[in-house]
Order: C-alpha cells, then structure tokens, then sequence
C-alpha cells in the first residue's frame, strides 16, 4: 500500500506533420517536444532506424536515461543513509531492445554500469555492496518488466 501518491504531467506535441499527416510511413516526421511545468523544453524523435532524427532524443534513450538516473540518486541516498561520502559518480548505462516478427519490441534488458569515487578508500567495500540496495528502492527500476543489471565499480582518486 503507497503512503501517498505523486503525479506527474508532461505535454507532448508532434511536430513531424510534413503537410499530409501520417498518410503514409515515409511520409511523416517523429519529432515532437516534451514540455513541463519550470523545465527545458525537451527535443525528441524515433531512433534514426526508425526514420526518427538522430539529433534528438528518442524514447529508448530516455528509458536507459531514466533508469540511470534513478539509480544514481536512490544511491546517493543510500550512501548518504550508511555514512559513506561519495564525491564522483558516473554511469555508462546500456540497453537492449529486440524487435519481434510482428513489429512490436520490448527492452530485453538495461545494464548499468556506475563508478564511483569515495572520500574514505576504507569505505569503498560497502560503497559498492550498496548498489544492490539502491537498485531495490529505484522506482523507476521497479516498474520495468525486464532485468536492470548492475556492474559497479571505482572511480581511481586521480580521476577527473
């Protein structure tokens, strides 16, 4: 049972009308922006094999991006909660969408990959141990129906 509930609002505008709407495959753009209250507004498309814009983002990156940054920040928090300082986090995250016969797809899964710089070298043992906890809590990976693998590490102290 939720404590209480959060709602979210975005606005979503196709901008990818070419004078005939969606009259044909090739015939319409997937451009669109995403806009909210007090953000930038948020340029996206398809995937470029999706005859999508590669200069935009398109909603697979923004699932693996999401993902991410939930990891990262229920993590903090984590760490935050266990007394270990972290002053450097970063994440090269990747996904894997299959595409099946009929044309649906669905992710397969998305691995994480955070590294970390910590301020005390003798807490970097339970630094890294913590990511399983922070992958328990991140809502966003909690609502996914496919695996989010973790594979932590340390950032060296030289660094930047």
């Amino acid at each position: 049972m939720a404590l209480n509930n959060h709602h979210y609002s975005i606005n979503l505008n196709w901008t990818g009308n070419r004078g005939t709407g969606n009259s044909s495959y090739k015939a319409y753009g997937r451009d669109h922006s995403v806009t909210a209250v007090g953000v930038p507004v948020l340029l996206g498309s398809a995937d470029a094999t999706f005859h999508g814009n590669r200069e935009r983002w398109n909603p697979e990156q923004l699932l693996v991006t999401a993902l991410a940054q939930c990891h990262m920040l229920s993590y903090l928090h984590v760490a935050l909660t266990h007394g270990v300082v972290i002053t450097k986090y970063e994440d090269t995250a990747t996904g894997t969408l299959i595409l099946n016969p009929d044309g649906s797809g669905q992710f397969e899964s998305v691995t994480l990959h955070p590294k970390i710089l910590v301020a005390d070298a003798a807490t970097e043992a339970l630094a890294l141990a913590l990511h399983a906890e922070a992958a328990a809590k991140c809502f966003i990976a909690r609502s996914v129906n496919f695996p989010v693998h973790h594979e932590p590490g340390l950032l060296a102290a030289t660094e930047d």
